[in-house]
């Protein structure tokens, strides 16, 4: 990857343009790579992780105790 850090801001439309389009590619690649690695795994655009098969957050847990009885 490139070093985007060393290029001046710009407002010229055609150059913002082409960034996204090179940045969408990057992410097109990056999103292969990812399907490629992970094999048969689907993944849908937007899954939320279902509350039951998280572990419980003792460390989060305690702190909504504490906030509840700040309130």
């Amino acid at each position: 990857m490139t070093d985007d850090t060393s290029k001046p801001f710009t407002n010229d439309p055609q150059e913002l343009l082409s960034s996204k389009h090179e940045v969408e590619k990057q992410k097109a690649q990056f999103s292969s790579f990812v399907r490629s690695v992970s094999g048969d795994a689907t993944a849908e655009k937007g899954q939320v992780v279902e509350p039951q098969h998280r572990e419980t957050d003792q460390q989060n847990n305690m702190k909504d105790v504490e906030n509840r009885m700040l309130e």
